[in-house]
């Protein structure tokens, strides 16, 4: 095992060819979009804010093996991250849903307010229809918290932002990368072993059927005020196409600008409506995406496994990415015994 192609530049590509380029594997990366860092990728507009290009990452964990790993590469600012949600009258709501957000609106219109529109609006279905394993990742609570993360020791930002991180893991004697570059079958020949992130039903002309996915269109504006919104994200109560927006500078080291600000508004689609940008797999009640997934996952292929969201069909966290990556590699070198510096 000398040359080794990884499909995606995103966290569980770039995390897995770091470690294997320490190991002195020659790596290299391909993705097909023109930049590094997958969904986390942001940028500096022409307002001097730093902007998520697919909507806001905030970096939450309490693994401390993923913390280790990431600060070799990004100095870390601390960032409690709040979130509220629009009612029809004007008023801001905390959420998660709180004891004063409950008092709000009525404890009894809770579901039917903050949870169905978001929810069948971001998942395309009826909320009875979709798992509960992704209502519950924001559960009711009956305190006041605030925060959205409230269980997770590490909180923060990378100070220089997800991009420049990025560029950190990446910067490798041993590894290569190619941007716009899409993955194709004839060059399997030319390694020794891939490490896919692409949609994994793609990748066997849909044997099975497709795997179904949503994704967001991002709708970016300029606003000629300062700051228009309490907080980084507002969530949407209403029945209209937009789920949240975001505005930037409300994040810390994101740029400063005294008249002006930049938001991002957030319309979920399904994936074939947004030129095939797959986002989130869609994890229905009763289990049949996933048995599909399954079908594919079980293919047994000698010199290739695949990663990331797309690849296992899982709704994956940044800190579970990585985590993942982490664990792939080292299963890896393991298996094929390969010495660190070899």
């Amino acid at each position: 095992m000398k040359n080794i192609l990884i499909v995606g530049a995103g966290y569980s590509g770039s995390v897995i060819g770091r470690i294997l380029a320490e190991h002195g594997l020659k790596i290299t990366i391909i993705d097909k979009r023109n930049h590094i860092g997958g969904n986390a990728f942001d940028y500096t507009d022409d307002l001097g804010i730093r902007v998520h290009k697919y909507g806001p990452h905030l970096f939450h964990t309490s693994n401390q093996k993923v913390v280790d790993f990431l600060s070799q590469f990004t100095e870390w600012t601390p960032y409690l991250h709040k979130v509220k949600a629009l009612l029809k009258d004007g008023r801001f709501a905390t959420l998660p849903v709180n004891a004063e957000s409950a008092n709000m609106v009525g404890k009894e219109n809770v579901i039917d307010i903050f949870v169905r529109p978001y929810s069948e609006k971001m998942w395309g279905m009826k909320l009875e229809d979709i798992s509960t394993d992704i209502i519950n990742r924001v559960p009711i609570r009956e305190d006041l918290n605030e925060l959205y993360f409230p269980n997770d020791h590490f909180q923060n930002l990378p100070t220089h932002g997800y991009t420049k991180m990025f560029e950190n893991i990446l910067n490798h004697p041993k590894i290569s990368i190619s941007l716009n570059t899409q993955f194709e079958k004839n060059m399997e020949k030319d390694f020794d072993y891939i490490f896919n992130s692409m949609p994994i039903d793609e990748y066997y002309e849909y044997l099975y059927g497709e795997l179904p996915y949503r994704s967001l269109k991002f709708h970016i504006q300029q606003i000629p005020m300062p700051k228009i919104l309490p907080v980084c994200q507002v969530n949407f109560t209403h029945e209209g196409k937009f789920t949240r927006v975001s505005e930037w500078k409300n994040l810390p080291n994101h740029g400063t600008n005294n008249f002006n600000t930049t938001v991002t508004f957030e319309e979920p689609c399904d994936y074939k409506d947004n030129n095939h940008e797959r986002f989130y797999p869609v994890k229905d009640s009763n289990g049949k995406n996933r048995e599909i997934y399954n079908k594919y996952a079980q293919l047994e292929h000698p010199k290739m496994t695949f990663i990331g969201r797309l690849g296992l069909y899982a709704y994956l966290d940044m800190d579970q990415c990585v985590n993942s990556a982490l664990k792939t590699a080292e299963q890896f070198l393991t298996k094929h015994k390969i010495p660190k510096n070899s």
